[in-house]
């Protein structure tokens, strides 16, 4: 394991005023997305769409520092017989490919997950360096309810988080390391908080278990937030400062870089959130995003499948890509956002 290139490439990962564009979506989540704007999700319209964001070149280039892609993706070529991959890499962003294999039910754990996707992950890992990824996502999902989650949910989940993050740092891979803590339910923004903080905790304990090298990783964090059903939605500011204060205590200053998951926040949402974040003074790691939602929901609406909406589709995205390329830095402001209106 080279460490001080993995610390390099983390490290450009969140640099400052650039974030990740998260186009992992699996073949059902994407159906889900075209369906809502009457696109049929074959695998040439999913090609064109990816196409049409990685060839954004104000957004590429400016804005964004890297690309997860899903599998399907990363040995997909462009309509001109370019690898997709090398797309993004001429725009000057770091390809990266989603490696879990989605979610099973928890045995002994009514309504809990664990992520899978260990078996075989080494070889897979392999060959995708090979292709070009430098960097790897793997995503533990951990809900809050009634009598959840379990210790024994965020303990298997943080254990398979670091499991994956060794065997890519032994395959010279950037892990991302997403521990999320959904937002679906009722809870309040302190529930969330503690959960949160236990989960955090539990992934650095057994990251170190596992030897993972924290200069050579990406944390992909939830946000300290209300839930989506919760009668009382927190402000920005006290989003800002509970998810900053919670870090503070959960993760080491060795991690070059934080990127957030939107988690079904709404775009303007997510960008507030992180630019409120950057007012509050120097922190330890870089801070950034790796949005997938609130990146692509207005430039899939612009674009709706039709070649003729092409520039009307990096228009939006290019617009989102620079609204979070300055919150990223604490340079956002609501009215950026009417004028493009």
């Amino acid at each position: 394991m080279n460490l001080t290139e993995l610390n390099r490439v983390a490290t450009a990962m969140v640099a400052s005023g650039k974030g990740i564009l998260a186009a992992d979506e699996s073949s059902g989540t994407i159906k889900k997305r075209f369906d809502a704007i009457g696109v049929d999700s074959t695998e040439t319209n999913r090609r064109d769409y990816r196409e049409m964001l990685f060839r954004s070149k104000d957004a590429m280039s400016q804005y964004i520092s890297g690309v997860i892609l899903y599998d399907e993706t990363i040995w997909q070529n462009a309509a001109d017989g370019t690898p997709l991959i090398k797309l993004i890499e001429q725009s000057g962003a770091i390809p990266g490919i989603k490696v879990d294999e989605g979610t099973q039910a928890l045995p002994m754990c009514p309504g809990e997950l664990v992520t899978v996707g260990l078996d075989k992950l080494a070889e897979r890992l392999k060959k995708y360096y090979e292709r070009g990824a430098r960097f790897a996502k793997w995503r533990g999902v951990i809900d809050i309810g009634s009598g959840i989650p379990s210790m024994t949910a965020i303990s298997v989940n943080a254990h398979a988080l670091a499991r994956y993050a060794a065997l890519c740092q032994a395959a010279q891979i950037v892990p991302i390391v997403e521990p999320e803590v959904l937002m679906d339910g009722d809870h309040d923004i302190d529930r969330c908080y503690e959960v949160t903080s236990r989960a955090l905790n539990k992934t650095f304990q057994e990251l170190r278990v596992q030897r993972v090298a924290l200069e050579g990783m990406v944390l992909k964090p939830n946000m300290a937030i209300s839930g989506k059903k919760c009668a009382k939605q927190a402000s920005v500011e006290e989003v800002a400062e509970k998810t900053i204060r919670l870090l503070k205590a959960c993760v080491p200053a060795a991690v070059p870089g934080i990127a957030f998951l939107s988690g079904g926040q709404s775009d303007e949402e997510a960008t507030a959130h992180l630019n409120a974040m950057h007012k509050l003074g120097p922190l330890p790691w870089g801070l950034t995003f790796s949005y997938g939602r609130a990146l692509q929901a207005a430039p899939q609406k612009a674009w709706s499948g039709k070649a003729e909406n092409v520039a009307a589709g990096q228009c939006a995205f290019s617009h989102r890509a620079r609204m979070n390329g300055l919150a990223s830095k604490g340079e956002w402001q609501s009215s950026l956002e009417q004028k493009a209106a």
